[in-house]
């Protein structure tokens, strides 16, 4: 329980955080609205990966007979 305690801002942390990191950061705010953008980028990027890694390791779509799973799996 006292480890998950350790991630959560400290008073002095959350008062230079902005409302969205208020509580949830350590250490200074952002210094610019860029920094904000960089954030939301990074989180776009992070959230089209995860999508794409998981559809393509439920549903990987190859069906050519070729394809090197059919090699390694049919290799007696």
């Amino acid at each position: 329980m006292f480890s998950t305690l350790a991630g959560f801002a400290c008073p002095a942390c959350e008062k230079q955080q902005p409302k969205l990191l208020r509580g949830i950061s350590h250490g200074a705010g952002p210094d610019s609205d860029w920094d904000m953008v960089i954030v939301w980028i990074v989180a776009i990027i992070v959230i089209f990966t995860l999508f794409f890694s998981i559809r393509f390791l439920v549903k990987p779509g190859e069906k050519s007979e070729s394809h090197i799973k059919r090699f390694i799996l049919n290799n007696d």
